[in-house]
């Protein structure tokens, strides 16, 4: 067994041992399993949150752009920026809400403030649909890093599983309170690693930064700006928009927020977290190292570009340390994904298939379904070939279908009925749906419009039309109850 093996294996044991032992001295009811007893203070909830938004993405995703695809690889930077001003006035509020409502999942936000259980299963639907290819993006990560930072010794396979059943253990034990004291390592030993490598490898093959920049500039002109076509200026933006508006819908988000213990605490998060903003500027600086130093990665193997340049630039004990930190950033948001996926599907579902379901029944439901979800992502993992970031976007595509409805809810009169919110989500699912399951597009499904409409992001176009069917529904249903009130007031009057 190699050195690097060693040193990935101890932080996976060191993080199941941390994760099992956060259970201490708690009774783990549904809100303690979930949402913490809403105790968790600004540093726990900003490890949480940011340890939510910053997967096996940062480490592979976003140095893969920046060596297969230059200047729009930018979007990430944008958009990780921008959502944080979204949640920073979004969040507040969902959090009182959660509160008052003694909420524990994303689907209760929606039941109780459209009054329909109905639509509490709708969503919870749309959020584990919208989670599993999330899950699958942090297990297909963790296959790559610990099979490259192990030097071959564990095929992407075995990874998949050792990781996929540490995670469903500690999930199950000890829930919500696992992640956070997991995050703690993780943060820590990711923003180390990235800030070193960023900065060493760029001096260590080109002899500075702007150096390596010009280098790549003199090879191939143009790569380090946004293109005229494909992944164009009208491309960057409607990405941009439409990630801003998912990443404050992914219901292991909402969680996250009600696990805080005051507003202020959330409030917090938001202004500070857009600073792990900057540890994407060395992920990239290492990407674009990679351009020269491993060229020939095509597809979906640019996913290797980190890991492939830190193996040729460092000692075997230090490559474990960096799949080690590649490790933890799939194994915290992964288990936050599986615990809001089965509570949700548990208590949102379940208990309504089952009102006279108690507590304690749905809690267990909810920790026996972690395995069962966990099991649907490994087949997923090993029987898909979607790049890092090409998942990421789709499953961004699904989760912000539930923008509308949630914006509309938190105004002052809210005009938009469930009939209406319903009808927006699934028409805007159908959409989705379908591009993805036929690899349309804008311009394949109408070439006669200007090319700056057919490059937009397909996800931008279904809100779209997932906003146009909820207004349009709304009206008529409220219409339809407007007009039955008077008819009943009247009748009562006559008699």
């Amino acid at each position: 067994m190699n050195s690097a093996l060693l040193v990935i294996f101890g932080f996976l044991l060191f993080s199941l041992y941390l994760g099992i032992k956060a259970k201490k001295g708690k009774d783990m009811s549904l809100e303690q399993w979930t949402v913490g007893g809403r105790g968790f203070g600004a540093i726990f909830v900003f490890l949480l949150m940011a340890g939510e938004a910053f997967t096996t993405f940062t480490f592979l995703g976003a140095s893969s752009w920046a060596y297969g695809k230059g200047g729009p690889a930018l979007y990430i930077l944008a958009y990780l920026s921008l959502s944080y001003v979204l949640i920073y006035w979004m969040f507040p509020a969902i959090w009182k809400y959660a509160k008052e409502q003694n909420l524990v999942s994303q689907s209760d936000f929606f039941v109780t403030k459209f009054k329909s259980k109905y639509l509490g299963v709708l969503v919870a639907f749309i959020g584990v649909i919208s989670m599993i290819p999330y899950i699958v993006l942090q297990l297909k990560g963790l296959g790559i890093i610990v099979s490259e930072a192990s030097y071959g010794s564990i095929s992407p396979t075995a990874a998949v599983w050792i990781g996929a059943i540490s995670v469903t253990i500690y999930v199950m034990i000890s829930g919500i309170h696992g992640s956070a004291w997991t995050a703690v390592i993780k943060d820590i030993l990711i923003f180390a690693i990235v800030a070193f490598i960023g900065i060493y490898i760029p001096f260590h093959y080109y002899g500075g930064i702007k150096p390596m920049f010009e280098s790549i500039h003199a090879a191939n002109p143009g790569f380090l700006t946004i293109p005229d076509k494909g992944l164009s200026v009208s491309w960057l933006i409607s990405t941009v928009i439409m990630t801003v508006l998912g990443s404050a819908m992914w219901p292991h988000l909402f969680v996250s927020a009600y696990s805080a213990k005051s507003a202020k605490a959330v409030r917090k998060n938001a202004i500070f977290t857009p600073l792990y903003v900057i540890m994407l500027l060395f992920v990239f600086f290492v990407g674009f190292a990679a351009i020269g130093q491993v060229p020939g990665l095509e597809g979906a193997a640019t996913d290797l570009a980190l890991l492939r340049i830190s193996i040729q630039t460092f000692d075997p004990w230090f490559v474990g340390v960096i799949g080690a930190a590649g490790l933890l950033t799939a194994l915290v948001p992964g288990s936050m994904l599986l615990m809001v996926s089965s509570s949700s599907l548990a208590k949102n579902v379940y208990k309504v298939i089952v009102p006279a379901a108690t507590d304690k029944q749905v809690s267990i439901i909810a920790k026996s379904l972690v395995p069962v979800i966990a099991l649907i992502s490994v087949y997923f993992t090993l029987n898909g070939g979607d790049g890092i970031v090409t998942l990421l976007l789709m499953a961004y595509s699904f989760v912000t279908q539930l923008f509308p409805a949630v914006l509309a809810s938190l105004m002052k009169s809210n005009f938009v009925t469930k009939q209406g919110a319903a009808g927006g989500m699934i028409t805007g699912m159908i959409v989705v749906g379908y591009v993805t399951i036929t690899g349309a597009s804008i311009g394949t499904l109408f070439p006669i419009l200007p090319q700056s409409v057919q490059e937009l992001n397909t996800g931008i176009i279904a809100l779209i039309v997932n906003v146009s069917t909820m207004i349009i529904v709304s009206l008529v249903t409220r219409s339809k109850v407007v007009q039955s009130t008077v008819k009943e007031e009247v009748q009562s009057v006559s008699s």
